[in-house]
């Protein structure tokens, strides 16, 4: 039996992000599965079998200045339920939506050493936040590992909008109509760390599946750092004294938006 288990840990923002970012991140839109999974592997990592279909025909993309936009890491790759047109900031709209459903990466990779652990950093954000958490728009996704999510919090809950949020494990929650990020999404997790342990030695299956509930409004997305997903865990930094204060403002000026 492997152990399947998820770390959280809080992101970094760098000192006045959203009012000193140099670049807003840029998202290169591809749905090639290859270039998609090769962007996150890291080392102990070997992969084949990549596969994608996309909600959209811009549903996902390579990213760069990721760092300076506030999401938590630099580099990686974006899966949407709509349009990548929907995760560069500033955050100046409510609903911006793609259009689509479900989005899904899929891939196997090797283990050579029995008894090996398997991490990626990830981030899960939407524009379903605020106002439609705990309503039937609850926009999920899924982290599977051989049928397994591993996308949990450390309380073992899923991290979902109904999940992750102002009011429910808000410590991993990031209300961009409050911080101001240079990014769409009303709403973020912070940078989460997933993390498999116990795994056999041979072939494995991995699968990142994004989707829409409810309806196709709306844009979701998880963003996963380049070369993290490895054998050996990237460590993420502290919050800094701006993060933590930040997140002490959460809830305070979340806009409304009209009903669906």
């Amino acid at each position: 039996m492997k152990k399947l288990r998820a770390i959280a840990l809080a992101a970094v923002f760098p000192c006045l992000w959203a009012a000193s970012a140099s670049a807003t991140i840029v998202v290169t839109d591809t749905n090639d599965a290859n270039v998609l999974a090769n962007s996150i592997v890291g080392s102990g990592i070997s992969i084949s079998n990549a596969t994608y279909s996309g909600a959209t025909t811009t549903a996902s993309g390579t990213f760069v200045n990721g760092s300076s936009s506030g999401l938590g890491f630099d580099t990686g790759i974006v899966l949407t339920t709509g349009t990548t047109a929907c995760v560069p900031g500033p955050n100046n709209s409510s609903s911006c939506s793609g259009g689509g459903t479900t989005t899904s990466l899929s891939f196997d990779f090797e283990i050579t050493n029995g008894d090996d652990s398997v991490f990626f950093n990830y981030v899960w954000g939407s524009e379903e936040y605020n106002e439609y958490v705990d309503s039937s728009f609850n926009d999920t996704f899924d982290l599977l590992l051989d049928g397994v999510n591993i996308a949990q919090l450390p309380n073992g809950q899923d991290v979902e909008i109904d999940t992750v949020n102002n009011g429910d494990n808000s410590a991993f929650f990031r209300d961009n109509t409050v911080l101001g990020l240079d990014l769409q999404y009303d709403g973020l997790t912070t940078v989460l760390t997933a993390s498999a342990t116990g795994l056999a030695a041979g072939t494995h299956s991995f699968q990142f599946l994004v989707k829409d509930a409810g309806d196709s409004s709306y844009d979701s997305g998880v963003f996963v750092s380049g070369n993290t997903f490895s054998t050996d865990p990237t460590p993420v930094p502290e919050p800094s004294i701006v993060a933590l204060l930040g997140l002490g403002l959460l809830g305070i000026g979340a806009r409304k938006r009209a009903l669906r």
